[in-house]
C-alpha cells in the first residue's frame, strides 16, 4: 500500500504563506496566497478564520526550526561562545542572497499591531531569544544579564534586517560587535 505524500491544502498555504510573506512582505493579497497554494479562497477560510490567523500559524509553524537553525547544538561550550554561535549563523543566513532578515522581526515590523495574532507569534519567538542571551549571560557571570540580553537583541535585530536588505555586509563585522558588548559585560 502506498502512501499518498502531497501535501494537503493546509499544508500548502502554510507554506505559501511562509514563501511569499517571506519574499514580498505581510501585505501579500489573500488571492496570491492561495493561487500559489492552489487552494480556493473558500477552502482557506474553512481552514483559517482570517488571513492573519493564516500568518500566525505560518510563523508559528517554523519557529521550532528557525530557532534551532541559530542556537548552538549542544551545551558543553561557554556561554560566551553560545552567544557568539548565535550571530555567526546569522553572518552564514546573511550571506544567501534570498535573505530577507529576520521573518519574525519583518513580521512586527510590517504589521504594526501588537496584538495581531501573528505579531504575538513573532514577539514570543524574538523573546524567546532574547531569553537565551539572557540566561547565558547570567550563566556567563555578566555584570547586567538583563541589560546584555537586549543589547544583543538589538544588535540580532539590527544586523538582520541591515543584511536583510542588503545595506550591510555582516562578515568581520558583526563578531567583533557582539564581542565589544561580551568584554564591557565581563562575560566569561
Amino acid at each position: 500500500m502506498t502512501t499518498d505524500l502531497k501535501p494537503n491544502s493546509r499544508d500548502r498555504l502554510l507554506e505559501a504563506a511562509a514563501a511569499l510573506t517571506y519574499r514580498e512582505g505581510v501585505g501579500i493579497g489573500i488571492e496570491a496566497l492561495c493561487k500559489a497554494a492552489g487552494v480556493s479562497k473558500r477552502s482557506m477560510y474553512q481552514l483559517f478564520a482570517s488571513k492573519g490567523e493564516l500568518l500566525a500559524a505560518s510563523l508559528e509553524r517554523r519557529s521550532a526550526a528557525y530557532v534551532a537553525g541559530l542556537l548552538p547544538p549542544d551545551e558543553k561550550d561557554a556561554p560566551r561562545e553560545r552567544i557568539l554561535h548565535v550571530f555567526e549563523q546569522v553572518i552564514l543566513q546573511a550571506a544567501d542572497p534570498e535573505f530577507r532578515g529576520c521573518p519574525y522581526l519583518s513580521a512586527e515590523i510590517e504589521l504594526k499591531d501588537p496584538d495581531h495574532p501573528a505579531s504575538r507569534v513573532a514577539r514570543a519567538v524574538k523573546e524567546s531569544l532574547t531569553g537565551f542571551f539572557r540566561a547565558e549571560s547570567a550563566q556567563g557571570g555578566a555584570t547586567d544579564p538583563d541589560l546584555l540580553a537586549r543589547q544583543l537583541t538589538l544588535v540580532f535585530d539590527g544586523a538582520s534586517a541591515r543584511a536583510g536588505i542588503g545595506a550591510e555586509h555582516l562578515d568581520g563585522f558583526l563578531v567583533p560587535t557582539v564581542t565589544a558588548l561580551l568584554d564591557a559585560a565581563d562575560l566569561r
